[in-house]
């Protein structure tokens, strides 16, 4: 005969199988969705954070790359202002610039009048320049013997006021033009007042003809 086994320990084993351990609980109090809008505005600031890291960084890239130019753009106008001053003439051989005068006169007169401030710049200039120039005008709308007239005695004029202050008569040329070439409106009395003068062109350096400019040909 066989020994019996106790069944009641087998029982208990075979029911210990049978069912499956329990997961871990979470408590679901703490849990947070990812789409609240806390996290929502989390994720949007450092990604505009982030953003502003980048453009912080870009422009102090910029700023430096255009110190840099500006550097480099500093020392090349030194270098070219010292040529320019190594180029140019001394003072002693450097020419007074051109310059023109207009002197102005009433309706249908040639009696001068130069005003003290035009007399102050225009003497010492006419009485060193090589060359003076006179051209006699006046507000005429047609040639006439009264235009040519007052336009030549305009001219004259001057022309006497400037050898009775020490320029050389030989320096001067004289010439008129009774109508048109006008600087101003002609349809306005300030502009016909402009346009009764005499333009005194003062040469410090003498005019060059086409002749004189084109090279020889050999």
């Amino acid at each position: 005969m066989r020994p019996t086994l106790p069944i009641l320990p087998w029982l208990l084993l075979l029911g210990s199988c049978s069912s499956p351990p329990k997961p871990p609980t979470v408590d679901e109090s703490t849990r947070r969705p990812a789409n609240t809008t806390q996290a929502i505005e989390l994720q949007s600031c450092r990604a505009e954070l982030q953003h502003t890291r980048i453009l912080a960084s870009e422009a102090g890239r910029t700023a430096g790359a255009a110190a840099a130019t500006a550097a480099r753009l500093h020392e090349r106008q030194q270098v070219l202002a010292a040529l320019v001053a190594a180029a140019a003439p001394p003072p002693s051989l450097k020419v007074p610039a051109n310059a023109v005068f207009m002197v102005r006169f009433e309706y249908g007169s040639a009696l001068l009048d130069v005003p003290q401030g035009v007399a102050d710049a225009l003497l010492p200039a006419a009485r060193s320049a090589p060359l003076i120039v006179l051209r006699g005008r006046t507000d005429g709308t047609a040639d006439s013997p009264g235009e040519n007239r007052i336009a030549r005695q305009r001219a004259a004029a001057m022309r006497d006021y400037l050898v009775a202050a020490g320029v050389n008569p030989g320096r001067i040329r004289e010439t008129f033009q009774p109508s048109g070439d006008h600087a101003a409106d002609n349809g306005t009395a300030a502009g016909r007042r402009f346009n009764r003068r005499v333009e005194v062109e003062v040469y410090q350096a003498l005019p060059v003809t086409a002749t004189d400019a084109a090279p020889a040909t050999p």
